[in-house]
């Protein structure tokens, strides 16, 4: 049943030979222009070629073991669209920046760059809408489907816009090099009912981007609970997109100046990789069912190392503060900061397990509780010398714990004899 149709089984191929093919020859371009771009750009195209791969891999995994799921189709997509925006921008940059002259129609190719990371966004939305199963959640929700056409129809056509400049795709690599330039196909007005056009699809992207969201909730209700797990995983890479959303504008509030913006680019960076990266695993572990029932562990696991690391940072600000004010430096001096790290790195592990319990305690409730069900067990089994009471203990526990419907001990009969 898990089995891809032979007749689609060459599609799934073809779609990740065509990606990996594409973000070769992207790669090959990143490596030719890397003194062009810098170091930071450089190293976003090659965080970019590890989501190719990521968006290939997952959706070859899930086309090949359910080629009717759309899901899976999806994701590849997704990963053929963005190595080829890369590939655009990065053919323009060299024929442009480079080597000018070296290859032909630069300026045309580096058009599509943008209009291709455009699909990569599509797609994504149209995942969430069709997710976890690959199907809208009934036919009332049609017209979102057609609107998120119209919307991304629209947002494309801006490519043919008049009086535009192409500035390369997701790195805008064509600006940091100073060869952007004027768009070569546009034919569209600059205002007039052209822009009022795009006005209106501003209103209706909006609109749609608030059902998409809607759609999440709406399958909740009278959901199974294997449906609502699923849904969970999606729910739990949008949450987390949500906190370093509010970290990012809590930071540029409270942390103006330079060190604001250093951190403000690792949150952004987190920001970015959490649904491009979240959102592909989400799909994995939902519609494979690949450790469904896990994401309560990995909550607990994402609340302890952040409470641990708010309190590590609060105490190596607050004994840098403390030594520099009794030492009377103004500034803080190597032994301090060499000090400092050791007693936060010290308190790490004793803390992380204080953490750890209150915080399954609260977010992991089930494992909490089974855990310390089984320590208690464990103890009383010490002492239990009746077979027939530890048989009975064992039963409650695995009813309290697991809660099955029924619950069968098999012992051997050579120790039934003794």
């Amino acid at each position: 049943m898990g089995e891809a149709r032979p007749e689609r089984r060459p599609l799934v191929w073809w779609l990740t030979g065509l990606t990996t093919a594409v973000m070769v020859a992207a790669l090959v371009f990143v490596t030719l222009n890397a003194d062009r771009m810098g170091a930071p750009r450089t190293a976003l195209n090659a965080i970019l070629a590890a989501a190719m791969l990521l968006y290939a891999g997952t959706g070859y995994l899930i086309a090949s073991r359910r080629p009717g799921h759309a899901i899976g189709w999806l994701l590849g997509s997704i990963g053929l669209a963005l190595a080829a925006s890369v590939l655009a921008e990065q053919y323009a940059l060299y024929g442009l920046a480079t080597a000018p002259g070296e290859v032909p129609v630069p300026k045309l190719v580096g058009c599509a760059s943008a209009t291709t990371a455009a699909v990569t966004v599509a797609l994504l939305c149209y995942i969430v809408l069709l997710f976890p199963d690959g199907r809208i959640p009934s036919p009332r929700w049609r017209p979102v489907l057609w609107s998120l056409g119209v919307v991304f129809a629209g947002w494309g056509s801006q490519e043919f816009q008049a009086g535009t400049t192409v500035t390369g795709g997701i790195s805008n690599a064509l600006v940091s090099a100073g060869v952007a330039y004027p768009n070569p196909v546009g034919f569209l007005p600059r205002h007039g009912w052209y822009s009022d056009l795009l006005k209106a699809l501003f209103l209706l992207a909006v609109l749609t981007a608030i059902a998409v969201v809607a759609s999440v909730f709406a399958r909740r209700r009278g959901a199974s609970p294997e449906r609502r797990q699923q849904l969970a995983w999606l729910g739990y890479v949008g949450a987390l997109t949500v906190v370093w959303i509010l970290a990012l504008g809590l930071g540029s509030v409270l942390l103006p100046g330079p060190a604001g913006d250093r951190i403000g680019t690792v949150i952004w960076a987190f920001l970015t990789l959490t649904p491009v990266v979240g959102i592909p695993l989400a799909c994995v572990v939902a519609i494979l069912r690949y450790r469904l029932y896990d994401l309560g562990r990995i909550v607990s696991r994402t609340v302890t190392y952040a409470v641990v690391t708010g309190l590590l940072v609060g105490v190596y600000a607050g004994l840098v503060l403390l030594i520099s004010a009794f030492t009377g430096h103004g500034h803080t001096s190597p032994v301090t900061v060499a000090g400092s790290t050791l007693a936060a790195a010290a308190l790490f592990t004793p803390l992380r397990a204080r953490v750890q319990r209150a915080v399954d305690h609260r977010f992991n409730r089930a494992r909490y509780d089974a855990e310390r069900l089984v320590n208690a067990f464990a103890a009383r089994l010490q002492d239990a010398v009746d077979a027939d009471a530890i048989r009975d203990d064992l039963v409650g526990v695995v009813h309290a714990a697991l809660a099955p419907e029924h619950v069968s001990v098999w012992s051997s009969p050579s120790h039934q004899a003794r």
